[in-house]
C-alpha cells in the first residue's frame, strides 16, 4: 500500500499560482498512491493568497475518479452570501475500500493573545491487502504550543480508545448501531507544526503505560540516524524561518514492521510544504 501526505496550502505553489492540477499531477509523479491524505484544503476562501474561491474538497475528488472522499472539515463559518459557506481542513482520498469514517474535533484552548483555528482529526478504516488499516490525518496548530500539546494528548487518546475497539468489536446491531470494524493497525499523518526535537515529538511518541501501540516516527525507524528531510519551505531559503520538518508519518508499533519505504519529495514546488511518501508490504 502506498499513502502520499501533503500540506497543499490550498494548491498556492512558490510561484504565487494556486494550481490543484498541478497538484494531483506532482502526487501522481511522487507515487501510483492508494490514499492521498491533503491538508490546507479550502472552500469559498477568494481572499486567501492566490485565490481559493471554488470548492477544492469537489474540485480534487472529482480530479481522481475511483476514489472515494473523506472531507475532515475544521473551519465552517458563513460566506459571503446568505446560504454559503466557507470551508478549511482536510482531505482524505483513497481507492481502497473505505469502511468506517470518523471525524474528531480536537482541543482549541481559549488564549485571546495568539492567532488560532479549529483543528480536526480525519480518521478512516480501509480494506486494505493488510486487513483493516486506520488512516488519521491532521494539522496541527501552530501559533502555540499549548494547543498542540493539548491536541496531542487528544490523538494519544484516540489511539487507545482505536486498539480497545479493534480487539472489542461492538455486537452486530441494524441502522445506524451496525457494526463496523474500526482498525487496531494505524498511521497517523500530516502536518504536526513541531520540530523533531520538540517536546512535542518526544510526548507523541512516549509509550503508553497500558501497552497501547505507541506511535513510532518511520522517518526515525526507517533512516536511522540520518536528520529528518526539511518538509517546509525548502524553496523559500531562510525567511520567515529556516526551513524544517514538521510533516510526518507515524505507525503504530504493531504495524511498524510493515513499513518499507519513507521519501520526501523534495523537488516540487506546488505549496510551501513538500510531500511524504510511505510504503507498507
Amino acid at each position: 500500500m502506498k499513502l502520499v501526505t501533503w500540506n497543499i496550502q490550498w494548491g498556492r505553489g512558490t510561484d504565487g499560482r494556486v494550481d490543484l492540477r498541478r497538484i494531483v499531477d506532482d502526487a501522481r509523479a511522487l507515487a501510483d498512491f492508494d490514499v492521498l491524505c491533503l491538508q490546507e484544503v479550502a472552500d469559498g476562501w477568494p481572499a486567501l493568497p492566490g485565490g481559493a474561491p471554488g470548492n477544492q474538497f469537489r474540485e480534487l475528488a472529482l480530479a481522481l475518479p475511483g476514489f472515494t472522499a473523506v472531507e475532515g472539515v475544521a473551519v465552517d463559518v458563513p460566506g459571503p452570501t446568505a446560504g454559503t459557506r466557507r470551508r478549511f481542513g482536510n482531505l482524505l482520498l483513497s481507492r481502497l475500500p473505505v469502511l468506517q469514517v470518523l471525524r474528531h474535533h480536537l482541543p482549541w484552548p481559549a488564549d485571546a493573545t495568539v492567532p488560532s483555528m479549529p483543528r480536526v482529526a480525519v480518521e478512516a478504516t480501509l480494506r486494505t491487502p493488510l486487513g483493516a488499516l486506520r488512516v488519521m490525518t491532521t494539522h496541527l496548530e501552530y501559533y502555540t504550543q499549548e494547543h498542540r500539546v493539548a491536541q496531542i494528548k487528544r490523538l494519544r487518546q484516540l489511539q487507545r480508545e482505536a486498539v480497545r475497539h479493534a480487539r472489542q468489536p461492538r455486537p452486530a446491531g441494524e441502522g445506524p448501531f451496525l457494526s463496523q470494524p474500526r482498525g487496531g493497525p494505524a498511521l497517523l499523518v500530516g502536518d504536526m507544526n513541531f520540530k523533531p526535537d520538540s517536546p512535542e515529538h518526544a510526548r507523541m511518541v512516549s509509550p503508553f503505560p497500558d501497552g497501547t501501540p505507541a506511535w513510532v516516527d518511520a522517518w526515525t525507524l526507517l533512516h536511522a540516524g540520518q536528520p529528518h528531510p526539511a518538509t517546509f519551505a525548502p524553496h523559500e531559503g531562510a525567511s520567515p524561518e529556516a526551513p524544517y520538518c514538521c510533516d510526518y508519518v507515524f505507525a503504530g508499533a504493531d504495524l511498524a514492521p510493515r513499513l518499507r519505504t519513507l521519501r520526501v519529495d523534495a523537488r516540487t514546488t506546488a505549496s510551501d510544504h513538500q510531500p511524504l511518501l510511505v510504503e507498507l508490504g
